[in-house]
């Protein structure tokens, strides 16, 4: 026998068969054009990474920082092949990690501001302990001046006193003594008489005859101790 196949049924079952694969594709086409380019998203992931970037991420916090660059330039791959539904995702990852590097970067840059405020307390308290040190030593050379000075002082007033007291129990003083101790008394000497000068041996051999007054009788010749008494 003969079989005669008719073109008219071959393409009535070729018929269903691409019908669902059009439907398919108009599917998959009317999906990509109903989903819009996430630029909003883009341009919040951007303005994140710069802030996270002035707030110092990249050296207090780079490993986060790094996701979000990463994150980013896979989503601008995505919006350059049309992929808006994966470069909307990659955006808001992007965004996320870009915050949280930056939040890490503002705790680590107050942390340090904190310990360097630490460091300077603790500097100005060791400068202060050494001026004070300073200033105790100098107190401590002050006072002993002062009391070597109090000393000396009391010194020289006890020998004023000393002194003043030796001359009050000794009223003579030292010029008014007639000797010094050093020099030995001498005795004194009895006041030398003066010998009365001898008569010549003329006036005793040859005594003058007195002058005879007129109208006076014989006169005796004087002894020995009135002639002694009229040389005299």
């Amino acid at each position: 026998m003969v079989h005669i196949f008719s073109p008219l049924k071959m393409r009535k079952k070729r018929v269903p068969a691409v019908v669902p694969v059009l439907l398919v594709l108009s599917l998959s086409l009317g999906g990509c054009a109903s989903v819009p380019p996430p630029d909003n998203q883009m341009n919040q992931a951007q303005a994140q990474l710069q802030s996270a970037r002035d707030a110092g991420a990249p050296d207090y916090d780079p490993v986060d920082f790094g996701f979000a660059q990463d994150k980013f330039q896979q989503a601008q791959m995505a919006m350059a092949n049309r992929k808006y539904a994966q470069a909307a995702d990659l955006s808001d990852e992007s965004r996320a990690d870009a915050t949280l590097a930056r939040t890490k970067a503002l705790l680590a840059a107050a942390r340090a501001q904190i310990q360097s405020k630490v460091d300077a307390n603790s500097r100005l308290r060791a400068q202060n302990a050494d001026a004070q040190s300073e200033n105790d030593q100098h107190y401590q050379q002050q006072k002993a001046q002062l009391a070597a000075q109090m000393a000396a002082l009391q010194q020289q007033g006890q020998g004023q006193d000393n002194g003043d007291n030796g001359d009050n129990g000794n009223p003579a003083s030292s010029s008014s003594s007639p000797a010094s101790a050093g020099t030995p008394l001498l005795p004194q000497q009895a006041p030398v008489q003066q010998e009365m000068p001898a008569p010549s041996s003329s006036v005793l051999g040859n005594p003058q005859p007195q002058q005879q007054q007129s109208g006076q009788g014989f006169q005796t010749m004087p002894d020995a101790g009135q002639q002694n008494q009229g040389g005299q």
